[in-house]
């Protein structure tokens, strides 16, 4: 390995030890291990440094075809090092600022689109449906006007019918009209009788199937 090589991989390793002190105060900046489970930190840990280590052998590589030596790893403390002393406080601050910067970013383009997207679909839905609901409600009264004015028409048209069946009703004789009214209140009672039974059966057959 030449001089200038040796140089130029001290130089590497140098900056890839400061730019592991500047990624180890992002990733632990977003990972908060405080707030997570330790199997979730376990696993990121293993996928950081597992990272790290592919992207320092790949810059190795480039610059000296990944010939390991000592002071490659004096380089790396060093840059390290040289990060936590003189960079680190003015990366955080940064870090910090780009962090608020695009909260602020995201924020106003979240309102932005609140405003001119979501505000008016929401009030335009809510006016069809009040829209909706107003032609049910007319239409709803307008059935109910016309069922009324139906029933009082069939009531005038039967009323004469009625009062010619009192009329012939009272003619029948009082044997007759026992008979008719035994008549009626015997299918009468069938009927409830009979109704009564399949309501009984209907609801065991739901409780059967609510029971299983």
């Amino acid at each position: 390995m030449s001089l200038a090589t040796q140089f130029y991989t001290m130089l590497a390793m140098i900056s890839m030890g400061s730019f592991f002190g500047a990624t180890l105060d992002t990733y632990n900046r977003f990972l908060q291990r405080g707030k997570r489970k330790r199997w979730i930190v376990f696993i990121n840990d293993i996928l950081f440094w597992l990272l790290q280590g592919l992207l320092i052998f790949y810059i190795l590589f480039l610059v000296n075809f990944g010939e390991i030596r000592f002071y490659i790893f004096v380089a790396l403390v060093c840059g390290f090092a040289a990060y936590q002393a003189i960079m680190k406080s003015t990366y955080l601050k940064l870090l910090e600022a780009i962090i608020s910067l695009t909260i602020s970013i995201a924020q106003f383009f979240y309102n932005l689109l609140k405003t001119i997207v979501y505000n008016p679909i929401k009030w335009l839905v809510f006016l069809l449906i009040t829209i909706i609901l107003g032609i049910g409600k007319g239409i709803y009264t307008l059935v109910q006007t016309i069922l009324k004015v139906l029933l009082l028409v069939v009531k005038i048209l039967l009323k004469p019918i009625i009062w010619i069946f009192h009329i012939f009703w009272r003619a029948f004789p009082t044997p007759v009209k026992k008979f008719i009214e035994k008549f009626y209140y015997l299918i009468a009672g069938k009927g409830k009788k009979g109704t009564n039974t399949f309501i009984k059966g209907l609801k065991f057959i739901v409780h059967i199937f609510i029971k299983k």
